[in-house]
């Protein structure tokens, strides 16, 4: 019997989800909320995902057309049709998806989040002050989506390429490889363990690349629409440079919280298949990410409102509580915050929001053990 897994959202990863598990061998139930719905309108009207094999005369991956099982606009049908529940949507989306869904859930279940940014915490704390406490649920946090593709027509994918592997770890870190067998039944990649869902949050990929080269091509960026190749055209020598400090501040909290993270230039190049000397190589040359053009054209693309709110704050509180010094982020931060008229240090993924705060490193650790 085919295994079954539910996916909570209807976005470019969601639909890749829905297409690429199918195309693995699992049931899926595809769930759009209300808004959200016209891909599940075009895919009933198609009778399925359609993955091209090109798109403006680029080659694609995965190629093909499946159909699938169950469509539902109704999260009760979705949360109820399988023991796996994943979320392939922005972190923003996470906590109000998961308030609705508490009603439905039962125990024994896993939510895996893709991307994860400390999602779990946040909703473990939501789940037992809304009365939830005795639910007995995995969560697992991802570093990221395992895929590049986008929405590129009515039920239509482009799928530019996928990951070697896909780094996760489950709240709490003693439940990680229960998880990762239940999951990997439906995943087309292999699943490797973390130690804990903080290491998780700072190994996410996009925390130097997105929110710190967005923020330093806004100009040419919201004046030329966007029209760019974002990895080869945003990455200069010297924003280069400015990434590899950030990646310099990020490395010095992992420490401090006594996480041996791996460094950006080797996380691309194994998530890739790539051997790149440097960061600025990654960038100009990794073909899964110059394919298509789709840079961000306003400072609300989520590469600040996702990446920078939910990256990068944690990553500040983090070094707040453990006494280092984070120039560029903070910098970016602080940018970002006029680019939005916002604050991003209140309303991004703080450790209060996490239920963390009051905490020591040793009783964080122990607490996501």
């Amino acid at each position: 019997m085919a295994p079954k897994v539910s996916i909570i959202g209807s976005g470019n990863a969601g639909l890749t989800a829905a297409y690429h598990f199918t195309l693995h061998g699992a049931d899926v139930c595809l769930y759009g909320a209300k808004g959200f719905d016209q891909p599940l309108l075009d895919i009933e009207q198609k009778g399925g995902i359609e993955a091209l094999s090109e798109f403006n005369n680029v080659p694609l991956t995965y190629a093909g057309f499946q159909s699938i099982d169950t469509i539902t606009r109704d999260l009760k049908h979705a949360v109820n049709y399988s023991d796996l529940l994943i979320l392939p949507v922005p972190s923003f989306a996470q906590e109000p998806l998961f308030i609705e869904m508490l009603p439905y859930l039962r125990n024994g279940q896993t939510i895996m989040l893709m991307p994860g940014n400390y999602g779990s915490l946040v909703l473990n704390k939501i789940k037992n002050e809304y009365g939830y406490k005795h639910l007995n649920i995995t969560f697992v946090d991802a570093i990221s989506i395992p895929w590049a593709t986008r929405i590129i027509g009515s039920a239509q994918l482009a799928i530019l390429g996928m990951k070697e592997f896909l780094p996760v770890s489950a709240f709490p870190a003693s439940e990680t490889q229960n998880a990762i067998a239940k999951l990997q039944e439906v995943m087309p990649l292999p699943l490797i363990a973390l130690e804990n869902v903080i290491c998780a949050g700072l190994e996410n990929i996009n925390f130097g690349g997105h929110p710190l080269l967005t923020t330093l091509n806004m100009g040419l960026l919201e004046n030329f629409d966007g029209q760019f190749n974002y990895y080869k055209d945003c990455c200069s020598i010297s924003t280069a440079r400015a990434a590899a400090v950030m990646e310099q501040e990020r490395q010095k909290v992992g420490r401090a919280l006594g996480l041996d993270l791996r460094s950006e230039l080797d996380a691309m190049n194994a998530l890739y298949a790539m051997n790149c000397e440097t960061v600025y190589e990654v960038n100009r040359t990794s073909e899964t990410h110059g394919k298509l053009n789709s840079a961000p054209n306003s400072a609300s693309n989520r590469y600040i409102t996702e990446d920078a709110a939910y990256l990068l704050v944690p990553c500040y509180e983090f070094a707040q509580l453990t006494g280092i010094d984070t120039p560029i982020i903070t910098s970016c931060l602080h940018i970002d915050n006029a680019y939005n008229n916002t604050n991003y240090f209140e309303q991004g993924r703080t450790l209060k929001k996490m239920g963390l705060d009051g905490l020591t490193i040793s009783q964080i650790m122990d607490y996501v053990a």
